[in-house]
């Protein structure tokens, strides 16, 4: 009779810490840094923020440590799973030498309620003399899917384009989930040019509102590591 009450005891205590699941904020990479840059000159950077918890995390504040530095969230409420972007951009007009700012994020997590993200540059005068680089840009950084019903593949393709003037080497890509493919139209784009990524995203045994996100490696000293997200309602079949 003990043994089957303490059963009972178990159980509830374990469904009942269950439910008290709340938000959890999740964020990749907590810094970035720019490395040389030149004074003048206005740079981005879009972290990634995801909810891993069991309940809505809401973004209650995002501020800069300075005027320089401007922040802007996609969205202030995440449903569990779900990932939104988070851009930051650095004015580096008047600006010189070793720079290190700070981002302050506030949500309801109640074990993490303040999360600090970094930014390093360093600001120079003039380029050096024959100094060249890549450049990668991407039309778009993000993709929503909208309703998709489960088990279906759905596919979109980015387009991305080399703005520098050397040429652009993409040498790595990763998705967060094994359900997201990405094929490169080429990992060697000349100054000018342009490739695509398209993304494909397995539903299978998948459903709710649903975010992964691609981090592509290239050799742009700027954002080496840029990061695009894909979104999905999943729908199951009726």
């Amino acid at each position: 009779m003990r043994s089957k009450i303490n059963f009972l005891v178990l159980l509830f205590t374990s469904l009942s810490c269950a439910q008290l699941i709340g938000p959890k904020l999740v964020i990749q990479q907590t810094s970035h840094d720019f490395g040389d840059i030149v004074q003048g000159e206005k740079v981005t950077h879009t972290f990634v923020i995801s909810n891993s918890g069991g309940d809505v995390l809401k973004i209650s504040d995002v501020r800069a440590s300075c005027g320089c530095t401007a922040v802007k969230p996609e969205k202030n409420e995440l449903a569990p799973g779900e990932s939104t972007n988070l851009l930051v951009s650095f004015n580096s007009a008047g600006r010189s030498g070793a720079q290190l700012k700070t981002v302050t994020v506030k949500t309801n997590d109640p074990e993490s309620p303040e999360t600090v993200l970094t930014i390093t540059a360093h600001v120079v005068m003039d380029k050096k003399s024959g100094t060249s680089q890549p450049e990668v840009f991407f039309l778009e950084t993000q993709h929503d899917f909208g309703k998709v019903v489960q088990g279906k593949v759905v596919e979109y393709t980015f387009q991305l384009e080399n703005k520098g003037n050397s040429t652009l080497k993409i040498s790595d890509i990763k998705t967060s989930c094994g359900c997201t493919a990405a094929l490169l139209s080429k990992d060697s784009i000349e100054p000018g040019d342009k490739g695509t990524l398209k993304v494909e995203l397995d539903t299978k045994n998948r459903s709710g509102k649903f975010s992964r996100t691609i981090t592509v490696q290239t050799n742009d000293p700027k954002e080496p590591s840029k990061i695009l997200t894909v979104y999905a309602d999943i729908l199951k079949e009726s």
